[in-house]
């Protein structure tokens, strides 16, 4: 196939690729003989049917295949001898398509964008410093306060106290729809924590100003939705019996307490809490790093962007920000959101990083294992309770989401890799001092 340069500018490429007629012919005839061996066909012995007739019977349906197989050929031996990679999926267009017929010339157009060449980078003259925060008692003793809520239990209110929000009422209740008892709608000693929204709409609100000992009739009417169809859009009158109400207590901080959450005492669960709190410093002064690195990276490193990829980030971006201030509205009900100027800078600087991170991760040989894949995907599945099968199925046979997920797994390998190398200082620092920076950096 001859190949004719048409273009080149800057990153853009176009080639004019000619497969004449008598190539083409050659690659349906090769396609025949190869498969000639087991044909049958009434008349003839297995392999014995002659070339012609195969021709006459399937050669129209091989046309189609020997060109597409020709113009890969082609482009694969194009990117090998210029060592072009292509920004995305080169555009392939047959310029005498509408007027093609068998026996002319097939004219083809490739055109992309190249990616750029991606200038070295010094990584060992990169300083960066890293903040180190110890856990200090008044952190570990915030945070058992804090399971101290979570495990919290419930003890009587003096006799005649009314039941508030947050309470836990003990009754036992009947429901019933027309006068009649339904199946479920009935228990005894029953705790219920009003406001914990456990109860169909507008039934624990009734019950807030309760007293111990008192009757108190509910009447609420279920969801048209309810997943019990019978019951689906019906009123129903609760009798409740109030046993006791009781108010919340945060758990002791002792022994006791540490057991619940696993921990041997009190002494293994600070421990425990401490290390934790370590672990979540860690991982936020590692964050401000990581920025800290990428805005050195782009400092150092200029080069041309394929603007096909620039535009497409932009869009995202403005997409993506768009909805940030729009969270009712889903999916692309919307009009068409014109990319800033702003969008455009950001979108140069996420290509520009994104290509020189992926050149570095390929000359490191950086890889996303198996068993990190696996792991990503199961800790994703989790926030679908009951679906994860389905879910890891899904993401098995779709490779997009398999880059997507692979993406930022990828990029954090390669910022490790750097870290390695750059002269990282550590600075122990306060915890509100790593709060602050924090901050700073949501805020750009």
């Amino acid at each position: 196939m001859q190949v004719t340069e048409t273009l080149n500018e800057g990153l853009k490429r176009a080639y004019q690729m000619m497969l004449t007629a008598q190539e083409l012919d050659d690659k349906v005839n090769a396609k025949l003989a190869e498969a000639q061996p087991e044909i049958e066909m009434k008349g003839f012995r297995k392999g014995k049917v002659p070339m012609p007739l195969l021709k006459k019977q399937f050669g129209q349906r091989l046309l189609g295949e020997a060109m597409q197989e020709a113009i890969d050929e082609a482009m694969g031996a194009h990117f090998e001898s210029t060592g072009d990679k292509p920004a995305a999926q080169p555009k392939i267009e047959m310029k005498n398509g509408e007027e093609w017929k068998e026996g002319d010339d097939v004219e083809v157009e490739m055109s992309y964008e190249a990616l750029p060449e991606i200038p070295e980078v010094d990584l060992k003259s990169i300083s960066l410093e890293k903040m180190v925060v110890k856990a200090d008692d008044a952190g570990v003793e915030e945070a058992l306060g804090n399971l101290a809520e979570t495990a919290q239990d419930f003890k009587a209110r003096r006799k005649g106290s009314k039941a508030k929000d947050g309470d836990q009422v003990v009754m036992d209740f009947v429901g019933k729809v027309d006068g009649e008892a339904f199946e479920g709608g009935s228990a005894e000693d029953f705790p219920l924590v009003l406001g914990s929204n456990q109860f169909i709409p507008g039934f624990e609100e009734q019950l807030v100003g309760v007293k111990a000992e008192e009757e108190k009739d509910v009447t609420v009417t279920f969801p048209e939705e309810y997943q019990a169809e019978h019951l689906a859009g019906k009123e129903a009158v609760f009798s409740c019996t109030i046993k006791e109400v009781k108010e919340p207590v945060a758990a002791e901080v002792n022994d006791e307490l540490a057991q619940k959450f696993g921990a041997e005492d009190l002494d293994a669960l600070k421990g425990q809490i401490s290390e934790r709190l370590e672990a979540e410093y860690a991982g936020a002064a590692r964050a401000l790093m990581k920025r800290a690195l990428l805005d050195e990276l782009d400092k150092m490193v200029s080069f041309e962007l394929p603007p096909s990829l620039v535009e497409a980030e932009a869009g995202q971006i403005a997409h993506q920000l768009w909805h940030d201030d729009n969270p009712d509205v889903q999916g692309h009900d919307h009009g068409e959101i014109e990319p800033t100027d702003e969008h455009k800078t950001l979108a140069e600087r996420r290509v520009r990083l994104g290509l020189l991170l992926a050149e570095l991760g390929q000359k490191a040989e950086v890889e996303v294992t198996d068993a990190e894949m696996t792991q990503a995907i199961m800790n994703q599945a989790r926030q679908y309770p009951g679906q994860e099968r389905e879910f890891f199925e899904f993401v098995q046979q779709n490779a997009q989401m398999q880059q997507q997920m692979r993406a930022p797994i990828f990029e954090d390998k390669v910022i490790d890799y750097v870290f390695e190398l750059a002269q990282v200082s550590e600075k122990e620092v306060a915890k509100a001092d790593l709060e602050k920076a924090l901050e700073s950096l949501e805020d750009e």
